[in-house]
């Protein structure tokens, strides 16, 4: 892969400039990783509060950056501005609109998850990446958790059959929003602008690490619902049962509702062995062996061992890592990732592709949940439902809302 060919393409020996699109949570997160990483230096801000763009601003400068110019629109900042990347960082329902405007402009993208709201208009913009990566371009949507050394040493485990036949995965998520939350933004709890609930907004994360563990999904079958909050279009709660092309099944449980906030958990299980991650650390791993004996070891045996994989895998993944906050740390190895595709041209982990797979699972289950049925996986991203508006039952007597 050659370097873009724009006037925005990387000088090897500078660091990588970005543009952060979207001054919210989300946005400053993404600028204060970037301040911190020795590949990266924060130089644009674009939302349209200014209020919003003065405090990234603010620490940007904190963090030992320089003071960012400001923009105040994505056309003006693609026509005037002096940055390599563009991280999307605005509501899910804006994200292909304006990566799409940044890819014609010639620049790398970042694509904070999920990759949209709607799987057609991904599968769109898969097309689109696709002839910008021929240009030289690097599209990386986030997906962090799959670079925890917890996911990593799973997935090497995986990878070497360790676990032998995959059998099973149970999978959940047990959050608590408020409904201060959900009413801070009037395009929180939308179809529009949120893409969905629990699932698509929260659990986007742990529903992509069992798709990055398991593989190809065949068959969903899943039932949402609205149980905790008001004022919102969205589910607050959804389980659903999956069947992958392996023919390993699965358990998810997402939801919003669960006071006062628990933790994320996944447990893969084979017919050698089993893993399990918990609040993004790996809990336990039996792998290998396959001897019914060992199998009746204690988990805080199997737990030591695991912590070892971890030490050792996080050593190798430490590099520009100086903060010990995990949500941060999380940031900093996908950055690490998307420096080495930029410089290198190479793929990054997570590009579009994979997004639009865990993407296609999430609108899958949405629809199974709608219709009262099993939804075949490949239908979705075919598009035989893309007419189908998402229901969630409301709480007993209330009413259901309706994707628009």
């Amino acid at each position: 892969m050659t370097a873009p060919t724009s006037a925005h393409a990387v000088r090897s020996e500078s660091p990588i400039r970005i543009l952060i699109v979207g001054c919210g949570i989300i946005g400053k997160h993404h600028a204060i990783v970037t301040t911190r990483h020795p590949d990266f230096a924060v130089t644009s801000l674009l939302d349209p509060k200014p209020e919003a763009t003065s405090q990234v601003a603010d620490a940007v400068v904190a963090e030992g950056g320089s003071r960012p110019v400001v923009y105040g629109s994505l056309a003006e900042a693609l026509r005037d501005g002096e940055f390599d990347l563009a991280a999307i960082c605005t509501p899910s329902g804006m994200h292909i609109d304006q990566a799409e405007e940044c890819l014609a402009a010639g620049v790398h993208v970042v694509v904070e998850k999920p990759l949209d709201v709607s799987v057609r208009r991904g599968v769109e913009f898969a097309r689109k990446v696709a002839a910008a990566e021929e240009r030289g371009q690097v599209v990386s949507v986030i997906s962090q958790h799959r670079l925890d050394p917890a996911s990593q040493v799973v997935r090497k485990a995986l990878d070497e059959h360790q676990l032998g036949t995959i059998t099973s995965a149970v999978a959940t998520m047990a959050w608590y929003r408020s409904q201060q939350y959900y009413d801070s933004g009037d395009w929180r709890g939308t179809w529009a602008l949120d893409g969905g609930g629990a699932v698509m907004n929260q659990g986007v994360h742990t529903v992509d690490l069992l798709r990055w563990f398991l593989g190809r999904p065949a068959e969903i079958f899943a039932h949402t619902a609205q149980l905790s909050h008001e004022r919102i279009e969205i589910e607050d709660t959804a389980t659903a049962t999956i069947r992958f092309e392996s023919g390993a099944l699965a358990v998810l449980h997402c939801t919003t509702g669960a006071y006062p906030g628990l933790t994320a958990r996944l447990q893969v299980h084979g017919s050698l062995g089993s893993a399990i991650i918990d609040n993004d650390e790996l809990r336990y791993l039996h792998a290998g062996d396959g001897v019914v004996a060992d199998n009746l070891r204690s988990a805080a045996v199997r737990g030591n061992q695991a912590e070892a994989a971890v030490k050792e895998l996080d050593d190798e993944f430490s590099g520009s890592r100086n903060d010990p906050d995990t949500f941060v740390k999380g940031h900093l190895r996908q950055y690490d990732d998307i420096a080495t595709a930029i410089k290198n041209g190479t793929r990054p982990l997570v590009d579009v592709r994979e997004a639009l797979l865990s993407l296609a699972l999430v609108r899958a289950l949405y629809v199974s949940a709608t219709l009262g049925q099993p939804v075949i996986f490949d239908d979705i991203l075919e598009g035989k439902y893309d007419d189908v508006q998402a229901v969630v039952p409301g709480r007993p007597g209330g009413q259901g809302a309706h994707q628009s």
